[in-house]
């Protein structure tokens, strides 16, 4: 008898803001951020196997299984909790990689939390995000599905509701890596501590994007696009820019004005991830 399939979402975010305050002694840096979750990401499906065999469907072109960040998630999850149940799990990509909108991360997510549930293993959303952090610091945001401004290496969430507008993202044709932008020795890393309220006014920057914008020309020409209609800014270490707009129609008509040239998409901003509101409908 074949098993039943669990297909969540694995939610796209933006970093609405990104303050480099300090590198650690073990390399880590100490920022600030501000998560917001958009509705538009890959879709992962899950089935249950008998003999213990993590099986990925729709593999990554140049990304090896067991190098997959879903395939780590599943069998960190299975040995911690003492599993003997595999799964099969096919993803239908969305989200690019090295854009900086959480693909990698957000499919990790959904793949904990759905084989927490289909394996019946009964870990709470703390543990579950403890046991994320170790797969990446933008896992847990990511589990728990709630806007959050982010302190320490991203694992401190306090939860958030700014406001959620329609938001134009656009997709430069490169892949940013994360490493590189924080051991550029031109990266700032003194940016003084702000307070949630003071972000939530539109007191914030992204600590990365000169960074970015200096070794990817693609970036920085999407920069320049986007903010003759809004004001433009880089996710995370990038490489997709963002810009909001009051309405769908808005965003929907500069991306025509501008798919020329690049590719993008359009999607509403959301507070709760649309992970969390899917397993809201199932459970």
């Amino acid at each position: 008898m074949s098993q039943p399939r669990l297909t969540l979402p694995a939610p796209a975010k933006l970093n609405l803001m990104l303050h480099i305050l300090g590198r650690r002694a073990d390399g880590y840096h100490e920022l600030q951020t501000l998560f917001q979750f958009l509705d538009h990401g890959d879709e992962l499906e899950f089935a249950v196997r008998e003999d213990g065999i993590i099986q990925l469907h729709g593999e990554l072109q140049g990304v090896p299984a067991d190098s997959n960040l879903i395939v780590k998630a599943a069998r960190r999850l299975q040995a911690e909790a003492g599993i003997s149940l595999g799964a099969d799990i096919w993803l239908r990509k969305v989200l690019p990689m090295g854009g900086g909108i959480g693909g990698g991360s957000s499919d990790a997510a959904t793949t904990l939390v759905a084989l927490n549930r289909l394996w019946k293993a009964h870990w709470s959303e703390d543990r579950l995000a403890e046991l994320g952090l170790a797969l990446g610091a933008d896992v847990p945001v990511f589990i728990r599905g709630r806007a959050a401004f982010a302190e320490g290496i991203g694992e401190k969430l306090t939860p958030v509701d700014p406001p959620e507008p329609w938001y134009l993202v656009l997709v430069p044709q490169v892949a940013v890596s994360t490493a590189e932008i924080f051991s550029d020795p031109l990266l700032t890393r003194d940016s003084p501590p702000i307070k949630v309220r003071s972000v939530l006014r539109g007191n914030s920057r992204n600590d990365c994007q000169p960074i970015v914008e200096q070794r990817y020309p693609d970036v920085r020409n999407a920069l320049s696009l986007l903010s003759k209609f809004t004001s433009a800014r880089l996710t995370g270490t990038g490489s997709c820019v963002f810009g909001a707009f009051p309405n769908k129609a808005e965003a929907d008509k500069v991306l025509a004005l501008l798919t020329d040239t690049i590719t993008g998409f359009v999607a509403k901003g959301s507070n709760v991830s649309m992970l969390h509101r899917k397993l809201e409908t199932l459970f």
